[in-house]
């Protein structure tokens, strides 16, 4: 059956006509899917849909979201964390290759109390179990993964995290950016994770950066904390997470302005 699916220009050359015509008459898309930007069921026989294109070094994985949510478009993202959000699925017996089960980091920012004062906060939680990379795995190593690199295990938030150099949080003209890390080998910092467009913050999350010079990031595995709509359910979110034994958190320096 047909899907509402929007394939831009971009995408299209990409993947190339022949790919992108099976795409619109239905052979290669879902029905239902999780939409990449908003994390909620998308249905591309019901509501339009776009197809949204990651593209690392040497790795391409085709997303779907909610066309009010993303435009179709082409996302350019290091290889590194391309791989680090991609699921690998295990083809049973060994034979053949099962498609990635694609995820991507949803990152929320907010503003959290702690020691009485405001501290400006970014909530990251993906969409799907992360596997360590090249592993073939079915488990969730995201966290092990962040405390490697030396993001700190909390079971409660009382405390300003620790500041993690060598990472930090690009804001330009006002928006979120990304969240950097160092390159390989000791080089330049590359992006953790990007925008696929900048994030507007509020105003009292920018005061609060510019304040402290530094944004606390605290990352939770999937189904941890889900999209709250307010900073205190927020805040109950991640208490609940913490006493749970699944967040971890830093303070990262912040970049820009």
């Amino acid at each position: 059956m047909p899907r509402m699916l929007d394939v831009s220009d971009a995408v299209r050359a990409e993947i190339g006509d022949e790919e992108a015509d099976r795409l619109l008459v239905g052979d290669n898309a879902p029905g239902s899917y999780d939409c990449t930007s908003c994390r909620t069921p998308g249905d591309s026989e019901q509501e339009r849909t776009s197809t949204v294109l990651f593209i690392g070094d040497e790795t391409a994985v085709l997303a779907f979201a909610h066309a009010t949510c993303l435009p179709s478009q082409v996302v350019q993202v290091t290889e590194e964390q391309l791989q680090g959000a991609v699921r690998s699925i295990t083809a049973e017996e060994g034979f053949g290759t099962a498609a990635p089960q694609q995820a991507v980091l949803g990152v929320t920012s907010g503003l959290v109390l702690i020691a009485g004062e405001l501290h400006p906060a970014l909530v990251v939680e993906p969409t799907a179990p992360i596997v360590r990379p090249g592993s073939m795995g079915v488990g969730d190593d995201f966290l092990p993964l962040l405390i490697e690199q030396g993001f700190m295990p909390l079971t409660v938030i009382e405390s300003v995290p620790p500041v993690l150099h060598g990472w930090s949080v690009l804001l330009a003209m006002g928006q979120l950016h990304a969240v950097l890390q160092p390159g390989a080998n000791g080089a330049g910092q590359v992006a953790w994770w990007q925008a696929h467009q900048p994030l507007q913050v509020t105003e009292g999350w920018r005061a609060a950066a510019n304040k402290h010079q530094q944004v606390l990031m605290f990352a939770a595995p999937v189904g941890s904390i889900g999209r709250q709509p307010r900073e205190d359910l927020l805040r109950d979110a991640l208490d609940k997470a913490a006493a749970n034994g699944k967040l971890v958190a830093a303070a990262l320096p912040l970049a820009g302005t």
